[in-house]
């Protein structure tokens, strides 16, 4: 079973955004952050490791570690039919 981190959602102007985005981006490490225009939630904010589990796309070993600022989530693909095959020495 794997639990979930917490997730909180901010949310800025993007004048605020514009003014502090180092605010926004550490937001972002606990949720996404909208940004509205207008009062109307117009963008949002996510980190790459969010974005990736949102659309499915898997980090190679190498991308985690490129992106990391710490502890991530790495959860290699399964392997998939037998781990040996037999050698033909004829």
């Amino acid at each position: 079973m794997k639990l979930e981190k917490h997730v909180t959602i901010t949310t800025v102007s993007s004048r605020e955004f514009n003014q502090n985005t180092s605010r926004a981006k550490k937001a972002a490490r606990k949720g996404p952050v909208f940004i509205t225009d207008r009062g109307q939630p117009a963008h949002v904010l996510l980190t790459i490791e969010d974005y990736r589990k949102l659309t499915g796309e898997h980090m190679s070993l190498r991308q985690a570690l490129e992106h990391s600022e710490g502890d991530f989530a790495f959860e290699p693909e399964k392997l998939k039919g037998p781990l040996s095959r037999p050698v033909d020495l004829s």
